[in-house]
């Protein structure tokens, strides 16, 4: 099948709705996805949960997901059962597509249908868990760096789609405020307590904002003096664009690899350039002296930082804009799709 309509399953996390209301970025890249492939012509039915708002068909495994359902455990079945769901109806299907939150359990389904399952996994796996995944060696995966492809050795990696954004809803800022930014989950990989340091160092102001966690009460609440280093909170939606663009920088100073790194595709978007450690992904989302800097030690993160303010805001939006529209990404797994669906001859001619 070289074009026409596809039939696609998507299969979302259940945790919460597609798209999130809160913080939830596979949620939120999960409806790009999916609304874009409806745009294209595509028939396409989201497994999800019942209080996500989709133009795709909505099949609903459960009303609401159980981050706010706690008599929903464990969470490992909840997600079980909404794969089931999708291979149940499989030969409705030219191909399933399933969001990972944690590990590929849609792996053991892959032999029991012909509908091609295609998996793409959200976090960077661990040499040992990949070595589990090797047991299926055809499965077709999608990675979302280069960094996760290597990790993924062994595996049927078919292509890597780095992620997207809607551009149109981050507002370009040509003239920040007066603060550095950390935005991002409190965990000791994502290095709050690091950006507090630099922040420190360099003599200017850093706001945090994420959900307050056991981690951000233990580690990092003692650091934050309500006036150099200030805490928001969780921060979402258009609040969460203007202090976006209003940063002079987002400071990234990650401490554990990461598969991708959402927050400096937004930070971008708003023309707001990037501080970050080379870990991980960083260094294939940051262009180095283009869109933020990228450096090999805190230390050198400090002394480069003064470079990173000033850096040309619009060039910074502008380089986004090319490299992270949802176009690109939407059209990437579109021609995946193709492929899988062309070599498992379950496409419709």
């Amino acid at each position: 099948m070289t074009g026409g309509a596809l039939r696609i399953a998507v299969v979302a996390p259940v945790a919460t709705s597609v798209p999130p209301p809160r913080s939830g970025s596979i949620e939120a890249l999960t409806s790009y996805l999916v609304e874009g492939l409806v745009a294209r012509g595509h028939d396409v039915t989201l497994f999800a949960i019942g209080s996500s708002t989709t133009s795709a068909r909505l099949h609903a495994t459960f009303p609401i997901g159980y981050r706010d359902d706690p008599s929903l455990w464990t969470w490992e079945l909840c997600e079980m059962l909404n794969v089931g769901a999708a291979i149940e109806r499989a030969a409705s299907f030219d191909v399933i597509h399933v969001q990972c939150e944690y590990w590929p359990m849609s792996l053991p389904f892959t032999r029991l249908v012909t509908t091609p399952v295609l998996h793409t996994v959200h976090y960077a796996p661990q040499p040992e868990e990949v070595a589990i995944w090797r047991r299926y060696p055809e499965a077709p995966f999608v990675a979302v760096s280069g960094e996760q492809a290597r990790r993924m050795e062994g595996l049927n990696v078919l292509d890597t789609v780095h992620h997207a954004i809607d551009m149109a809803a981050y507002t370009f800022r040509a003239v920040p405020d007066d603060y550095l930014l950390f935005l991002g989950r409190f965990t000791k990989g994502k290095g709050a307590r690091q950006a507090i340091g630099v922040a420190r160092r360099a003599g200017l102001r850093l706001l945090l904002a994420a959900e307050e966690n056991d981690y951000y009460r233990e580690f990092v609440a003692p650091l934050v003096d309500g006036d150099q280093i200030r805490y928001l909170g969780e921060v979402v939606g258009a609040d969460k664009v203007a202090l976006l663009g209003g940063a002079r920088a987002l400071l990234y100073p990650v401490q554990l690899p990461e598969p991708f790194g959402l927050v400096l595709a937004e930070a971008m978007a708003c023309g707001t350039p990037c501080a970050a450690l080379d870990i991980g992904a960083v260094a294939e989302i940051v262009e180095d002296g283009v869109t933020g800097g990228v450096f090999a030690s805190e230390e050198a993160l400090v002394e480069g930082l003064a470079g990173v303010l000033a850096l040309d805001r619009g060039r910074v939006r502008d380089t986004a804009v090319a490299r992270f529209g949802l176009d690109r990404m939407v059209a990437a797994y579109e021609a995946v799709y193709r492929r899988v669906a062309q070599a498992s001859g379950a496409a419709r001619g």
